[in-house]
């Protein structure tokens, strides 16, 4: 009789081990799609959209190798974390000393508050597209985000930022109410179509720059930490990852694609989100631009609220200073209070009169031109220090890739700096 009770439950054991595997998938998915997805920020769809409106499908092929990129840095940043337990600014604190440490902290703080800054101007922008002024939605958005980042929970947080990352949508169905070329815009996918002037590449190096910033690697190795991945579910994160830096792609493909279709035949040039957003409304209709400013609200509410954030976690852990969603301020003062000061500042800023915001993004993006490279340099050497990383050390070919990705990225950024200086 135990035999026959045991019997029918056999052939379920296949079946019931692929169910725990995807259930122990879904568990790990989290920091990798957050990681990816913030970068998508209102500098970002700016960039996205200027890039279709320029050049049309000039510069999709640009795409799958940013999204290669991306899972090269978050993939190595996440592992490192699993590995060791700690957050990359304690991992860099250990190997190169409080000096290094401290300018790193110092140029990331910079540079953070000025891209949150810049994602509250990308909900005034987005939220006037519905009629609601700045003084009204930058207050309410500013207490919001400050009230989610301190719940004290980090599951509450992921939960509440990964229902946020839902509203790309918005940008997929814009992309198939502007009724594109497919083939075209595939073709343009593969083959590169480069146009040989300084503001083509000025905006080639722009795409870089906000598809990988120096945040996001604090935010990928920081947010593993956090939910305690350990080693043995590097397998797992690396699935997270890949699965992020590919919605992140396809959001971006859209972006570009959409304005690309609409905005480059009628010769329309936007110099941020908004303005795309409304010059979709005569083009392919008011539904395409309220899809469009929904993303922009939703895109910069999710960065907003990750920057602060992992902005004080990295500082906090430079200097060995208590931090973390679950620690209350008794705890994490420091940690409560730069989160606090950044929200604050960055909301205030936007809300002075005719202030020059744009001038504050370029300003941010040199401190991450010149910050990347160096925050990728410190990531490599400790992803290939065996003693750190034992067997889930860098590979050979995974190192020569980083180094590779980084010698691109100075090269460009002296590009960059160098067509700024000529007025491109």
């Amino acid at each position: 009789m135990a035999t026959e009770k045991n019997t029918p439950t056999t052939p379920q054991a296949p079946a019931q081990k692929r169910k725990m595997r995807l259930l122990t998938v879904l568990a790990a998915m989290g920091p990798g799609l957050i990681a990816a997805l913030s970068g998508t920020d209102a500098g970002g769809i700016a960039t996205y959209s200027n890039a279709g409106a320029l050049f049309g499908f000039g510069q999709l092929w640009t795409v799958p190798i940013m999204g290669f990129l991306m899972i090269v840095v978050q993939e190595t940043a996440a592992r490192m974390g699993c590995v060791t337990g700690k957050g990359f600014a304690s991992l860099i604190r250990e190997q190169f000393g409080v000096r290094l440490s401290a300018f790193a902290m110092l140029a990331l703080l910079v540079s953070n508050t000025m891209v949150t800054l810049s994602e509250f101007a990308g909900i005034a922008s987005g939220m006037s597209l519905f009629g609601i002024p700045a003084p009204i939605s930058v207050p309410i958005a500013a207490i919001v985000i400050w009230l989610l980042t301190m719940s004290g929970s980090y599951k509450r947080i992921e939960k509440v930022l990964l229902a946020i990352c839902c509203v790309f949508i918005a940008y997929v169905v814009a992309g198939f109410m502007v009724q594109p070329d497919w083939a075209d815009a595939l073709n343009a996918t593969i083959l590169p179509r480069i146009t040989p002037t300084p503001e083509y590449l000025s905006l080639l190096v722009a795409n870089i720059g906000t598809t990988i910033a120096p945040w996001m690697i604090f935010l990928a190795e920081s947010n593993v930490v956090d939910k305690n991945v350990g080693a043995d579910e590097i397998p797992y994160q690396r699935i997270d990852t890949a699965t992020g830096a590919i919605l992140a792609s396809i959001i971006s493909w859209f972006i570009i694609m959409a304005t690309g279709v609409t905005l480059h035949p009628a010769g329309v040039a936007v110099d941020d989100a908004a303005q795309a957003a409304q010059a979709l409304a005569p083009i392919a209709g008011p539904y395409a631009e309220r899809l469009f400013g929904l993303g922009l609200v939703g895109a910069s509410l999710l960065a907003a609220a990750v920057l602060p954030g992992i902005t004080s976690s990295a500082i906090c852990e430079a200097f060995g200073w208590e931090h973390g969603a679950d620690h209350g301020w008794s705890e994490a003062p420091v940690y409560r209070g730069i989160i606090t000061a950044i929200i604050v500042l960055s909301a205030g800023v936007v809300l002075i009169p005719h202030i020059d915001l744009f001038g504050i993004m370029m300003a941010a993006q040199v401190v991450n031109g010149v910050l990347l490279p160096v925050l990728m340099i410190y990531m490599v050497i400790i992803a290939s220090d065996k003693r750190i990383m034992g067997r889930y050390v860098n590979g050979r070919l995974w190192t020569a890739i980083t180094w590779a990705t980084i010698v691109v990225i100075i090269i460009l950024t002296i590009v960059m700096f160098v067509l700024q200086g000529l007025g491109y």
